[in-house]
């Protein structure tokens, strides 16, 4: 459904958006406490220097919005397994932001390779009620930066369920600069961290 109150989220901006980019973490998919206990500590290192962080959605408890909050401010997308979390004001069907003069749209469900741009175009506008600059969604598991014509898309994958498997994951990290936009996926098993798999997932997991 069209979102209602795009234009309520306020302006974000850089200081000096000439000089200093925002930076944004982008994550999706934790399924917690479902797929996995806990977050990787490797999400936290990912996300260190970031402004803001933006959730696509398939949170399942808000204790993950509230552990990724000790980091930055965030804001998330329902997911499609996720309940409606009447009292966390961080959490929309989506959300429509304009960033350093760029808008970006976040949301859950998946743009998948291959849509032609009108069927694109058609989805954007009714997911947000307008065109956007940038979409960051989730939904499918599968990390991707795709530009199509003069949007940006980006699915950080999961951090948890990469691909569907019980793994070490994918974030997002994306920049925006004097009103241009460049993201990147971050293979969290490439940080210099250990990884504990029984600290993560439940016993026999992806056995």
């Amino acid at each position: 459904m069209p979102l209602s109150d795009a234009e309520s989220i306020d302006t974000i901006e850089a200081a000096d958006p000439k000089i200093k980019p925002i930076r944004i973490g982008l994550i999706a998919d934790t399924h917690i406490p479902g797929g996995a206990k806990i977050l990787p500590p490797h999400v936290n290192e990912a996300f260190k220097d970031v402004d803001l962080i933006l959730h696509a959605g398939d949170i399942h408890v808000s204790r993950v919005l509230d552990e990724l909050e000790t980091i930055a401010p965030v804001l998330a997308a329902r997911g499609n397994s996720d309940g409606e979390f009447p009292q966390d004001q961080r959490i929309k069907d989506n959300h429509v932001l304009n960033i350093n003069g760029l808008n970006l749209g976040l949301t859950h469900r998946g743009y998948y390779p291959g849509l032609s741009q009108h069927l694109l175009d058609e989805m954007i506008g009714r997911e947000f009620g307008k065109l956007v600059d940038i979409v960051v969604y989730g939904d499918t598991h599968i990390a991707m930066v795709e530009r199509c014509n003069d949007i940006l898309r980006v699915n950080p994958g999961s951090p948890t369920l990469p691909n569907n498997r019980y793994d070490l994951g994918t974030v997002g990290l994306l920049e925006i600069m004097e009103s241009r936009a460049k993201a990147r996926i971050v293979q969290l098993g490439e940080l210099p961290l250990p990884f504990h798999r029984e600290l993560i997932y439940y016993r026999g997991a992806g056995a």
